[in-house]
């Protein structure tokens, strides 16, 4: 056990930590703007496997990983107005929309796959960039700072995110209407387009994490390879009290848990396989026990709207 402590594994440990935090970054930010807006959307994990099909398909086609980026966004943002059509105009229950969008996007990307590819076939994929001077600082510079475009915009995306929100006429528009949709109506803000945008940029964001996935991280494509990150991206949401910020520390505990049961797999540790994969999840399980209890969410949270009502 003592071997996972040396320095080469922890500076490994860092590395993969700060790549596999990506796609819950990108998701997770994504679903605050929707739930501080007032919508719950359960259907990340399927909207991911669509970007992540999309993005990979496209980039496969192309050659080109920023065609397959652009593909995965506009699939992502296709399936935010499906989500809010069905929970925002239609009124429906906005947990069991999530869980048919869901279905729909595992179903439909495991369909597309068996009929376009029928196989898992690989691509070159975004490549690292290395930020000068800043890589070489010793030890960590090469784990924080030699990494695809798509690493660093995740966490960029973290400081312009709490800064739309908190600091913007739109922000707080957004606010408003999550805490407070009647107030908000009589002040003149369109609550049914600001709830659309928010979801449909959700939808976005959850779409290029999958394609984070498909063409930066793993660099190929198989059926349902998300694997219950969308789900743990709303989790992440309510573990960060919808705080951009508490959102990439919750994604960065999650990831670095994952990394180190990743690593001892690597070396070969007597811990029986299972219980390294499930230690994430556990640790998942009991931050939000905690963290729930002090968070408090938008009071319109999953409450539809509709003008005219008291």
């Amino acid at each position: 056990m003592a071997e996972l402590f040396t320095l080469p594994v922890l500076v490994g440990i860092l590395y993969s930590g700060i790549r596999l935090a990506t796609p819950y970054l990108f998701a997770a930010i994504g679903e605050t703007f929707a739930q501080r807006s007032g919508v719950l959307n359960l259907g990340v994990e399927g909207i991911m496997l669509m970007g992540a099909f999309s993005g990979f398909y496209v980039g496969m086609k192309t050659g080109s990983p920023w065609l397959g980026l652009l593909a995965a966004a506009v699939v992502g943002i296709l399936m935010g107005l499906l989500m809010s059509f069905i929970s925002i105009t239609m009124q429906a229950e906005q947990g069991i929309s999530g869980i048919g969008l869901h279905l729909f996007g595992l179903g439909l990307s495991s369909l597309l796959f068996k009929t376009t590819m029928g196989g898992v076939e690989s691509i070159e994929g975004f490549k690292a960039v290395r930020i000068p001077l800043l890589a070489d600082i010793p030890y960590v510079g090469e784990s924080l700072f030699n990494h695809n475009l798509l690493v660093y915009a995740a966490f960029l995306l973290v400081p312009l995110s709490t800064w739309v929100l908190n600091k913007t006429t739109l922000g707080l528009k957004i606010r408003a209407v999550g805490q407070n949709p009647q107030a908000a109506d009589t002040l003149g803000v369109n609550v049914t387009r600001v709830r659309y945008f928010c979801v449909c940029l959700g939808g976005m964001l959850a779409g290029i994490a999958g394609a984070s996935l498909s063409i930066a991280l793993i660099n190929l494509f198989q059926e349902n390879m998300t694997n219950g990150m969308g789900f743990i991206a709303v989790a992440l949401v309510y573990f960060g009290g919808w705080r951009p910020l508490g959102v990439m520390g919750g994604a960065l505990l999650f990831s670095f848990v994952n990394a180190f049961q990743l690593w001892i797999q690597v070396k070969g540790i007597n811990i029986p396989s299972d219980f390294a994969i499930m230690m994430p999840y556990v640790l998942t399980i009991l931050a939000l026990a905690f963290a729930t209890k002090r968070a408090q969410g938008p009071a319109a949270l999953s409450k539809p709207y509709e003008r005219g009502e008291n």
